[in-house]
């Protein structure tokens, strides 16, 4: 039995999610990827996979075994690179997610200059506001912006952004300016949210922690909408502080409540494998670090607490 062939097979089934898209990336037949995976699983005395005749799972071995695999197999392809000399120059396929609106305005630009410097690497960029799993999804970095819960992946901090109310100069002089988190009760707030109902806003302010919830009339589940009323001088809405960074500079939105916003949220680039990451990887994460570190400074300044 060829073990690293099977191995090989394995992962294309776990990253495609199926027999048939396996076979296609790999260049063979769908039997003789059916006959690795028998073989394999004979060889292991487990069952990775499970199958019907729509969807292929893994099982809980299988997804055990499949970061193992990925970690031996990207070893090997360090081994093989280090001789070649192909670790120190970046190629193959790079895979990215951020989130939507971040990805849009901040990562996809910085992937196309990043193609322009390594014409050996190709990039898969998945914007998504859900946080993708890196292993499942076969993803090779992921932009967070929020507190990371402990893992085993590499996890490098280049900013952070605010959670900021914000309205235009125009609805400030029509309804006055907040001055406290309660006041939000007498305006027109709108409300990003993905749920039915709209969770509480958590405030620091000098005296601690308070918690208000607003009185909405309007709740969204797009943050652009809310953006949107808030430019129209219709009510002020909370968002991050990135996406309203360039309306803040032209003066087309005022900052409201400053002095209450709660710690802002850490950006960092997430990903796999550390210091034995591919090539591409490397650089990559090199590369946006450095860009996003310039951009988020410039953009987010702290503020100071009274």
């Amino acid at each position: 039995m060829d073990r690293l062939v099977h191995m090989q097979t394995f992962v294309a089934i776990a990253e495609t999610g199926g027999f048939a898209s396996a076979a296609r990336r790999l260049g063979v037949s769908a039997p003789v990827v059916t006959r690795a995976i028998t073989s394999l699983e004979a060889h292991l005395g487990a069952q990775l996979l499970t199958r019907t005749t729509r969807k292929v799972r893994l099982t809980e071995v299988g997804a055990r075994y499949l970061e193992d695999c990925r970690r031996l197999l990207a070893e090997l392809e360090d081994v093989e690179g280090a001789v070649r000399g192909a670790h120190s120059e970046p190629h193959g396929v790079l895979n990215v997610t951020a989130s939507m609106t971040f990805g849009r305005l901040y990562v996809a630009p910085l992937m196309l200059e990043f193609l322009d410097q390594h014409p050996r690497v190709s990039v898969r960029a998945v914007l998504n506001d859900s946080v993708l799993d890196l292993v499942d999804e076969g993803l090779d970095v992921a932009v967070r912006i929020a507190h990371l819960a402990d893992s085993s992946f590499t996890a490098l901090r280049v900013g952070e952004v605010r959670q900021v109310l914000c309205a235009s100069p125009r609805y400030l002089r029509a309804h006055g300016v907040p001055k406290s988190p309660e006041d939000l009760a007498k305006h027109e707030v709108v409300v990003f949210s993905q749920e039915r109902s709209a969770a509480a806003w958590s405030f620091e302010g000098p005296k601690g922690k308070l918690s208000v919830r607003p009185r909405s009339r309007f709740v969204v589940n797009v943050s652009e909408v809310g953006i949107q009323a808030a430019l129209a001088g219709r009510a002020i809405t909370r968002v991050l502080s990135y996406m309203v960074a360039p309306d803040l500079r032209a003066g087309r939105l005022r900052l409201v409540l400053e002095n209450f916003e709660p710690e802002p949220l850490p950006v960092h680039l997430v990903y796999r494998e550390g210091r034995r990451a591919p090539a591409r990887v490397r650089a990559f994460v090199d590369f946006a670090s450095q860009r996003l570190r310039r951009q988020l400074a410039l953009l987010h300044r702290r503020r100071q607490r009274p």
